[in-house]
């Protein structure tokens, strides 16, 4: 039987098509760092590309289509660093704290670790953390399928971590919390129970809230050092 080739190179229009999909997305990123997402104008990024507002719907159908693909872009991005936090094999606390502990060790340690890096990623690029958390735009749906699907890429290393960890002696959520999280999780990560996808959303509930905070400027605006107050948040969420 003849082998079946795999797809040829691109061709230069595709490479062409890629490129400009590039640069409006970096160029509509550049903006949502200096007015958030409602700053993300078609327009201006067509006269600062070169390209014609109705040009580049040829890319990108409208301003929801091309959030939506930033949106999954930087979910992607998260659960990279989170991924490779978690894992004993690939880790690199060096990358993300001096004070993070080896990899290859216990799951307690591997969740400082990732914690550490949902934080590290959060201050490196505070605007695309935003783009993912914050309010929605008017009109913009953000629990559509594709963005569920892309955040749960960010969720899995957590809850993989918190299964190895177990949690025995946790009673199990009241009705009908339970029934809500088993919804909620077991589509995704059928072996997550209803204890322990609380305490996933748990833990993220407090990174997020602290993170979110710093990346505001509220603490410095109350004379707080946030890095000391996140270890002491750190330390609170793996004991």
């Amino acid at each position: 039987m003849p082998a079946i080739s795999g797809p040829g190179p691109a061709t230069v229009r595709e490479r062409y098509r890629a490129q400009v999909r590039a640069e409006v997305k970096q160029a509509a990123l550049d903006q949502i760092a200096q007015a958030g997402p409602a700053g993300v104008s078609i327009s201006a990024i067509g006269k600062q590309l070169g390209i014609s507002g109705p040009g580049l719907y040829r890319y990108f159908a409208s301003r929801d289509e091309l959030l939506t693909e930033l949106v999954i872009d930087a979910y992607h991005d998260l659960a990279d660093a989170l991924t490779a936090a978690a894992s004993p094999a690939t880790a690199s606390p060096a990358a993300v704290s001096p004070a993070a502990v080896s990899p290859g060790q216990d799951p307690r340690g591997r969740l400082e670790v990732l914690a550490r890096a949902y934080r590290s990623w959060a201050l490196a690029q505070p605007h695309r953390y935003r783009l993912l958390f914050g309010p929605p735009l008017p009109g913009y749906d953000a629990h559509a399928r594709r963005l569920i699907d892309a955040s749960w890429q960010a969720m899995n290393p957590l809850l993989g971590i918190l299964r190895e960890l177990g949690d025995h002696a946790a009673a199990p959520p009241p009705e009908p919390l339970a029934s809500q999280l088993a919804a909620w999780a077991q589509p995704h990560d059928p072996g997550t129970s209803p204890a322990a996808a609380l305490r996933a959303v748990l833990v993220w509930s407090r990174l997020h809230g602290i993170v979110s905070l710093e990346i505001a400027g509220n603490f410095a605006s109350m004379g707080i050092d946030p890095g000391q107050l996140f270890e002491i948040q750190l330390a609170a969420l793996t004991s």
